[in-house]
């Protein structure tokens, strides 16, 4: 028995619940503690010729080797890649399938928890006012081994020990047990807040409206994870539920089973994000693409981010410490001033905007496109899922499909190139294939800029395939959805 574990849990979590400021311990230091700790992690530094001792200054960090999945994690038995090479210095698995579909296990300890907690209690403070009101949390990510539903479970819980008057439901991805919990519990608390996935959370909001449910009456908030989504996307399904003000009702995190939550949207982060959804030119400008990144504020002191050719690097401390750590996701950092300097320049004060209300904090912002290869690609045009969704959320075709789709090219019988869409149908609902082909390419055409200069005018309609709610072959139920088949 390691009797030492209580103390250092009650350390920890004393400072949560106090609100202390963690320690002010930079990359070079969460390196030494990690060489010290992490066997798998002295025996890559040896195999790359590198002594820790060398490494004094933030430029030393910058050169140690990367880490990834391939060249660390699978490359060492798990428990030598916890700390002081012990899997029982952990207490919950995560197992994640990412891209690949081969599980990757992702151990931690509760006291890995607090540092996510904290990104939760940045949502539920800031925009939801949950220190004041008195809220039910339904978790409706999908409940086991995978890293969503209990992570969140855990960390929601930590808020209500520090004294938020919050409640936790956990119905998981069942529809049906959500509709059934939400109506009879949502009447004893101020405010509902539902977490999950957003084309699931979009299906419970609609089945409900559907069923009857008065959403407005359980002043809804949103918590989103998992992928990116519009803001057409998020004015339409903030409506439905009937959101009083989507940059402080709704609040999207972005999430990893290798270290929980990295960053967070915030009530400034949503606001510059819909500004520059209205200005596609700037978008650009800012984020060298013709897609709309998830764009979220971050601790450097707790995950510190890295870029290198386009992608993200992290580091942090977790079950397994992750030092430089190359997540494969495309995106970029900015700096508080930088933004706020860039904003200006376009003619926008989010700041002002925002009326001195809380939510703004000075952290540095973190963009997330996701991983390169979830794109198709099309007279040498890339075709983002992201361009595809904002096509699907216009009026008439928003009331006709669920907002799934999957996006690929096919061949016709000529050999010609098509890019197909496979729409999956609201129930009930028949939907025009035509009309949404072609609400699909005025987007397309408007947002990128490839694809309008690119692709040949009469190739640029799409064809439209749509399928009815759960087909088997492109939207299984209970699985997560994959946008893209090549």
């Amino acid at each position: 028995m390691d009797t030492g574990r209580a103390r250092r849990v009650l350390g920890e979590w004393e400072r949560f619940l106090t609100g202390e400021p963690a320690p002010d311990a930079g990359p070079v230091d969460l390196f030494h503690r990690v060489a010290k700790s992490v066997p798998a992690y002295r025996d890559f530094l040896r195999d790359n010729g590198i002594e820790p001792d060398t490494v004094r200054t933030v430029e030393d960090f910058r050169r140690l080797p990367l880490l990834t999945k391939e060249n660390y994690h699978r490359r060492y038995p798990l428990p030598r890649l916890c700390r002081d090479g012990r899997l029982d210095g952990c207490d919950m698995v995560a197992v994640s399938s990412g891209s690949t579909g081969e599980p990757t296990f992702w151990p931690r300890f509760r006291t890995d928890e607090l540092a996510v907690a904290a990104r939760f209690e940045q949502v539920f403070r800031d925009g939801f006012l949950a220190d004041e009101r008195g809220t039910l949390a339904v978790v409706c990510f999908p409940l086991g081994t995978w890293v969503g539903g209990l992570y969140t479970v855990a960390c929601v819980r930590h808020l209500a020990a520090k004294g938020y008057p919050i409640t936790v439901v956990a119905p998981g991805n069942n529809k049906a047990e959500i509709l059934r919990v939400v109506p009879e519990l949502g009447r004893h608390a101020e405010q509902v807040v539902l977490l999950g996935y957003p084309p699931f959370l979009k299906d419970v909001i609609d089945t409900g409206l559907a069923a009857g449910v008065d959403w407005p009456r359980y002043a809804p908030k949103l918590v989103l994870a998992g992928e990116v989504f519009s803001e057409q996307w998020r004015d339409l399904v903030g409506a439905r539920a009937g959101l009083r003000d989507v940059r402080f009702d709704s609040a999207s995190l972005y999430g990893t089973a290798d270290a929980g939550v990295l960053g967070n949207e915030t009530p400034l982060s949503v606001s510059v994000r819909r500004f520059l959804a209205g200005k596609p030119d700037a978008a650009r400008e800012l984020f060298g693409e013709s897609r709309l990144p998830t764009l979220v504020q971050y601790d450097p002191g707790s995950r510190y981010f890295e870029t290198v050719d386009g992608t993200l690097l992290f580091s942090g401390d977790n079950g397994i410490p992750l030092i430089r750590y190359h997540i494969a996701d495309d995106g970029g950092i900015v700096g508080y001033d930088e933004m706020l300097e860039f904003c200006a320049r376009h003619g926008f004060d989010p700041l002002a905007e925002l009326g001195g209300a809380r939510g703004a904090h000075r952290m540095p912002f973190v963009y997330v496109f996701g991983r390169s290869l979830f794109t198709v690609s099309f007279f040498g045009a890339n075709v983002y899922p992201e361009n595809v969704s904002v096509g699907l959320e216009r009026e008439p075709v928003s009331g006709w499909v669920t907002g799934k789709f999957v996006l690929e090219t096919v061949e016709d019988a000529d050999r010609d190139l098509r890019l197909r869409v496979t729409v999956e149908l609201a129930p009930g609902q028949r939907g025009d294939a035509t009309t949404i082909a072609e609400s699909i390419r005025a987007e397309l055409v408007r947002l990128n800029s490839e694809f309008a200069h690119y692709v040949p005018a009469e190739r640029q309609l799409p064809e439209v395939v749509p399928r009815p709610a759960g087909d088997p072959e492109y939207f299984p139920v209970g699985v997560k959805h994959r946008y893209v088949r090549r």
